[in-house]
């Protein structure tokens, strides 16, 4: 009961971050109503003016009514029209900021949290997902709320005609309308639920191949992956057909109850024309269904709607709003205000008794680590594959939290801002992310007011200058997660943002993986001799230093089984 309770309550703060402020949701709202409104009054007025001209009254008689057509027309469509261009602003802009919470939620839980979930998944969850949620206000309360005023009054205008009518068609809109969502929750519910795991297959199978296309390619594996391919392609569009064929059956069953209402109204109204209930009013009576029943499939459709959107939420909620394991450091919103002074003459870094524990590990990746580090030293770490040099380096920059001491400029960094931390200490990982873009873009993802001089200054210093102005410049491309460069040269890459944004620290994780040996020692010196010497460096390495490295060394011992 209490973990369904917390889900539901996770499921209620991600929608309340999709919803725009009632000021924004409410022009929507209001010409909403007025579009509908019209298309139930150009009906009603309209059949009232063809029985009434029948008549044959003075033409000033019916001047009101040609007139009022006339309005109603076109007010239906200019109404329609502010109505989408208001709820669709409020929506969208919303959406950005909602993908942004959503963006910033995502980022203290990487480094293990989400772990358990495929790539394909926290994809389809950020990209799809976030997108459905724009739907809680533009398919499921604004729907709501327009067609229930509008069914609210149209019943009332009706029972000023006729009780009987309004009575006839309260009873088939209620009799219809939970027909019609009980057939659809029954045909749908589950296909709803199904829709973004399908479509979460369908990006995990697309991403496994054009990411390791390569390997398939090598093992021969790539007409098993184009097999996965479509049978997750074929997943969704049997998921999408039921969920259409639910939609279907729902707006049958209320056309074939539009037409109820009105033959139903035909025939208990008949006798009373004439009889106080002139024809015009009779005609209006009768055809007025039709409209109200256009109106209320708004329902059912808001209904479906909100089973998908609540499916999203779930899984975004999954991803955001689940509590941060114990290992994984987080502050309160007002903590970025907080600033720690420098202790003078303390180091620049020092850590003493330092123990850090990976999310779900079973015992400390790091424990009792003790080194400083100053300006202008180079401290290397080394140790066997599993004795927690990455964990160490994750601990450094605050996504994994620690027990001992870690100072800054003797403040402890568990008393300090995340951001300060991250601003003081850089972290080249092991398999640096380049985007698909230009080397100047992954330039300036570090310092975005840099100058071309400044980024072509910073590809000098780290030895990437004149294999740069050979592929054309900062123009050069990269390609998807560094296709187009190499390994060293993706390690380079990542050293000239860590300069330009110019750390007090920066620490190298294992710069020379999937390097030749012969290629690493240089690697390796041109690494460490391009970090000012104004500057800390933290290398970890599991390999030997190249002579004409001065460092001090930390060697880490994989911890007991």
């Amino acid at each position: 009961m209490s973990t369904q309770t917390d889900l539901t309550a996770a499921r209620r703060r991600v929608l309340a971050r999709a919803l725009p402020s009632a000021q924004r949701r409410f022009p929507g709202l209001a010409f909403g109503v007025l579009a509908d409104g019209c298309v139930v009054a150009l009906l009603g007025l309209s059949m009232w003016l063809i029985v009434r001209a029948g008549e044959q009254p003075p033409i000033l008689h019916l001047t009101f009514a040609i007139v009022g057509v006339r309005a109603l027309a076109i007010g239906r469509a200019a109404f329609r029209y502010t109505e989408r261009m208001f709820s669709h602003d409020a929506a969208l802009a919303q959406l950005a900021s909602l993908r942004a919470d959503t963006f910033t939620a995502l980022i203290p839980r990487i480094p293990g949290a989400i772990e358990s979930h495929r790539r394909g998944e926290v994809l389809a969850a950020f990209v799809d997902d976030v997108d459905q949620l724009q739907d809680e206000p533009l398919r499921v309360r604004q729907p709501l709320a327009v067609s229930a005023t509008v069914v609210a009054l149209s019943i009332v205008v009706i029972a000023l005609i006729s009780p009987v009518a309004a009575l006839i068609l309260t009873a088939i809109l209620v009799l219809s309308g939970a027909l019609a969502v009980w057939l659809a929750q029954r045909s749908a519910g589950a296909s709803d639920r199904e829709l973004s795991a399908a479509r979460a297959g369908l990006v995990d199978a697309l991403l496994e191949r054009f990411a390791a296309s390569e390997v398939l390619a090598a093992y021969g594996a790539l007409g098993a992956q184009r097999d996965r391919i479509a049978a997750a392609e074929a997943r969704l569009s049997a998921v999408q057909l039921r969920r259409a064929r639910a939609a279907g059956t729902s707006g049958a069953i209320l056309a074939g109850a539009a037409g109820l209402a009105s033959v139903v109204t035909l025939l208990a109204l008949a006798p009373a024309v004439g009889a106080g209930l002139s024809a015009p009013l009779f005609a209006a009576a009768v055809v007025v269904p039709a409209a109200v029943f256009e109106v209320f499939a708004q329902v059912p459709a808001a209904l479906a709607a909100r089973r998908v959107v609540q499916s999203s939420a779930d899984r975004v909620a999954a991803l955001t709003e689940t509590p941060l394991p114990a290992e994984i450091p987080w502050e309160t919103p007002g903590a970025a205000a907080k600033t720690g002074p420098a202790v003078p003459c303390a180091p620049l870094l020092a850590v003493e008794a330092l123990t850090v524990r990976h999310p779900a590990a079973a015992r400390d990746a790091v424990s009792g680590v003790s080194f400083e580090v100053n300006a202008g030293e180079t401290l290397v770490v080394t140790g066997e594959s599993g004795a927690g040099k990455s964990t160490l380096a994750l601990a450094l920059v605050r996504f994994l939290d620690y027990c001992g001491s870690y100072r800054l400029r003797g403040s402890e960094v568990r008393e300090l801002p995340i951001a300060v931390v991250r601003e003081t200490v850089g972290l080249c990982e092991q398999q640096p992310h380049l985007f698909d873009a230009d080397l100047r873009q992954n330039l300036k993802f570090a310092r975005d007011t840099a100058s071309d001089d400044e980024l072509m200054a910073a590809l000098d210093r780290v030895g990437l200058g004149d294999w740069a102005r050979s592929r054309g410049g900062l123009d050069a491309q990269v390609g998807e997660h560094g296709a187009l460069v190499s390994g060293g040269q993706a390690q380079r890459i990542a050293l000239a943002r860590a300069l330009l944004a110019d750390f007090p620290i920066v620490v190298l994780d294992e710069p020379t993986a999937g390097v030749d040996r012969e290629l690493a020692d240089r690697l390796l010196t041109d690494l460490v001799g391009a970090v000012p010497e104004d500057r800390a460096v933290i290398l970890i390495t599991h390999t030997e230093l190249p002579s004409g490295i001065e460092a001090t060394r930390l060697h880490l011992e994989a911890p007991a089984a």
